[in-house]
């Protein structure tokens, strides 16, 4: 089944995560390992106009001592106030920086993406099953662009004012 980004809404829409949702850190761990369950959700996509989903997995569904929080904020209009974690080796070397973002206190309509993190496809592995997903470009916005989801999408060069 194939989507256009531009069917998606503007606000975003939240909804349960569809498909397992794997993330590997550069050194190949697998660090997240979530299954589609819609009665008791642990991955969420977030879907808006011109963007790829972003995908966010339940804090718990994250090896433990696989992220650590850095400091830096960054402001969402629709979800609040983001916070961000590194992604770190066992052995507490940092892997990736901003690996991923969360927020502690979302807005009411994305209240279910409370801690869960969101991975930036750029500079770790994410797969949707079995397909690696690709990063969206510019790194801003993080989305997973995957075989199901059509574009263009917003974050090269130029596509601010979209």
């Amino acid at each position: 089944m194939s989507e256009s980004c531009w069917d998606y809404p503007r606000p975003p829409r939240l909804e349960p995560a569809r498909r397992r949702v794997r993330i590997h850190d550069p050194e190949g761990r697998l660090v997240v390992d979530v299954l589609p369950d819609e009665r008791v959700p642990r991955a969420w996509r977030v879907l808006e106009t011109s963007h790829p989903p972003t995908y966010y997995v339940a804090a718990e569904a994250v090896l433990p001592g696989a992220v650590r929080p850095v400091e830096g904020r960054s402001w969402c209009e629709w979800k609040g106030q983001a916070s961000y974690v590194d992604l770190v080796a066992e052995d507490g070397r940092v892997l990736r920086p901003r690996a991923a973002w969360f927020y502690r206190d979302p807005t009411p309509a994305y209240a279910a993406l409370t801690g869960a993190l969101a991975f930036y496809p750029s500079g770790v592995r994410c797969l949707l099953d079995e397909e690696e997903v690709q990063a969206q470009e510019g790194d801003f916005y993080g989305g997973w662009i995957s075989a199901e989801v059509t574009g263009p999408f917003k974050g090269a060069p130029g596509t601010l004012g979209w």
